[in-house]
């Protein structure tokens, strides 16, 4: 079995697809699938799809969904026949005490893999090993495919579990930025850091970032402005000023020359404002 949920929906049996067009039995796909062989509960399931407020007719309507997936992993599945170690959907889609769970079979599942990867990446940054960094938080990166479940309605389960998805997806890319940066890498970053920049645009880190790779690029001018427009969108929007790294970052920008700035460390622009930009690191 594949299994990917680091964008679009994607589950395979057998190399077939048992991604269903309705938009529900999808959501139980997805939860399933975010959860592989583990058992999910029928009353989360219900959870997610009526956000809380399931009919009376809840858990006959999972039943019929899970029934629906069974039918296109049967449809898969004969494909191959005995081939795939799995007789039937049964043996894929598996009924549990309270619950089903999705059998990945030890296929792949590329948030595992992904978190597999950071994991590695980040024992890698904390023994100072920049290179080795730098390349396994770009391979776990480079799984995603979009934003996770891009293709999927999401209900109160999967929405949170988008979001704590992304949360660790930008603290994989701070690490690999900066192992970048500490492999002097900087005019490299520039184009990548121009759009993040303005697409997370409080975003105290990535910001931290863009103006250290500016400096050392001999854009000094251009560092200053661009802690000038995250202070002005901080102030406007949140109504608080940068954390007291980045004004740090900033003031060593203004008085320092080029050869200090090489040295400043990259987490100069982490303060307790941009703690949280972080995120927890996974693995």
């Amino acid at each position: 079995m594949e299994i990917r949920v680091l964008g679009a929906l994607d589950v395979r049996v057998c190399g077939v697809s048992v991604v269903p067009s309705a938009p529900k039995p999808r959501q139980v796909l997805g939860l399933l699938a975010l959860r592989a062989d583990q058992v999910v509960a029928a009353g989360v399931l219900a959870d997610e799809l009526w956000s809380g407020r399931p009919p009376r007719s809840a858990r006959t309507t999972v039943q019929t969904y899970v029934l629906q997936l069974r039918d296109l992993i049967d449809r898969a599945l004969a494909t191959v026949g005995a081939a795939s170690g799995m007789s039937c959907a049964k043996d894929v889609l598996v009924t549990s005490p309270g619950g089903y769970m999705l059998n990945s079979g030890g296929g792949l599942t590329d948030l595992r893999e992904f978190e597999r990867l950071a994991g590695t990446g980040y024992r890698a940054m904390d023994a100072e090993d920049h290179p080795a960094a730098a390349r396994l938080l770009g391979e776990a990166l480079a799984l995603w495919r979009g934003q996770a479940f891009a293709d999927v309605p999401v209900g109160g389960q999967l929405a949170v579990e988008a979001r704590r998805l992304e949360e660790t997806r930008l603290c994989a890319l701070d690490q690999r930025i900066e192992a970048d940066l500490r492999l002097g890498r900087h005019r490299v970053l520039l184009a990548e850091l121009t759009v993040l920049v303005d697409r997370y645009r409080t975003h105290e880190s990535l910001h931290g970032q863009y103006m250290i790779a500016l400096h050392r690029s001999g854009r000094r001018g251009e560092a200053l402005e661009a802690y000038q427009r995250l202070r002005n969108t901080l102030v406007r929007e949140l109504g608080m000023e940068p954390s007291v790294g980045l004004r740090r970052l900033q003031r060593s920008i203004l008085l320092a020359g080029p050869d200090r700035a090489e040295r400043e460390p990259v987490a100069a622009a982490a303060g307790p404002g941009a703690a949280a930009a972080r995120f927890s690191r996974v693995g």
